[in-house]
């Protein structure tokens, strides 16, 4: 196998430009004025072998996949549309070529399906290998979704179903268990490799901030904006307890209305709520918004819900110290 070591730094670069916007070369990316009445949002991510990602688990496609949507889904997250991206890598000398490369095969897959390009990074030597990216995004003003804006009597929405993540990677570590599972359980093997997929290859929420964006233009053009969130990356639980943290608010969730898919069920009998709320990698968005807006909102897009509304800090309704039982992943 030919490795990094083998081809050198000129070599591998030849081969990362293929999947660079075609101004890359220069020292530095030009990034030009934002659109018209909108600001810049950056922010940044790093995956770290056998912390984010494993070759027991992830494809080094979907490994690439993964390091740019995980930054996507922060900027949609914001209500951002994205300019562009730059990946910074360190390799061990060793690492095969076509594991590099594949990586950037599946970076480059996603940022074609959101419209987007890879404008810059760095290569380096580290004994771990890891992925560095930073995310450049642009949202129209007044119009910036943030954490710290909630408000009590507001509806609390989420954009999807949590818990499949963590049922994908526990299939994924797990394939003998799960195997012997689904022969005796009857779930169909084609529903197990989809399930996995929502592990491997999330899905930054876009349609769900379009989506928002043309109510607001089409039905509520006389309202102020209002709505507060983030995405679920570390968990449902994290979310709604950052975001009540941020604006100083409690919540009264709605248990009932709180989905639990049929596969999380069957997979994870009585610890099915726990990875609902705790999984963590879901990269849902998790919102708050008036309840007419958030009416309008789950009519158009099917996959949203209300699960809760947000209260005061005092109101006897508020169940935050319920989410905080559990923690979610922390690095230290």
């Amino acid at each position: 196998m030919m490795t990094v070591r083998n081809l050198g730094e000129q070599g591998l670069l030849k081969i990362f430009r293929q999947y660079c916007s075609e101004v890359v070369g220069d020292d530095a990316a030009a990034m030009g004025v934002t659109l018209p009445n909108h600001q810049m949002v950056v922010t940044t991510d790093m995956l770290i072998d056998e912390v984010h990602f494993s070759d027991r688990t992830t494809s080094p496609e979907d490994v690439g996949w993964r390091a740019a949507a995980v930054n996507l889904s922060d900027l949609a997250a914001m209500g951002a549309k994205p300019w562009g991206l730059v990946m910074s890598v360190g390799l061990p000398s060793e690492t095969e070529v076509e594991w590099i490369e594949s990586v950037y095969k599946g970076f480059s897959q996603c940022l074609r399906t959101y419209d987007t390009e890879l404008v810059g990074g760095d290569t380096v030597r580290s004994p771990i290998r890891t992925l560095a990216v930073t995310a450049f995004g642009q949202v129209p003003q007044h119009q910036l979704i943030q954490r710290h804006t909630a408000q009590v009597g507001d509806a609390l929405v989420i954009t999807g179903q949590h818990g499949l993540s963590k049922a994908g990677l526990e299939i994924l570590l797990n394939p003998d268990l799960y195997h012997d599972f689904r022969d005796r359980s009857g779930v169909d093997q084609e529903l197990i490799q989809s399930i996995c997929r929502y592990h491997q290859r999330p899905i930054p929420r876009f349609d769900a901030i379009a989506m928002l964006h043309q109510i607001l233009q089409e039905t509520l053009k006389q309202d102020p904006f209002t709505v507060s969130g983030m995405d679920s990356s570390d968990g449902l639980a994290d979310a709604i307890a950052q975001i009540c943290r941020a604006s100083h608010v409690g919540v009264d969730l709605d248990w009932q209305a709180l989905p639990i898919p049929e596969v999380v069920k069957t997979l994870a009998g009585d610890r099915a709520l726990d990875w609902v709320l705790y999984g963590g990698e879901d990269f849902e968005l998790v919102l708050c918004m008036p309840f007419k807006l958030a009416n309008q909102f789950i009519k158009q897009l099917p996959t949203a819900i209300i699960i809760g509304e947000i209260t005061s800090e005092i109101s006897k309704n508020n169940q935050l110290h319920k989410l905080e039982i559990r923690s979610t992943f922390q690095h230290f």
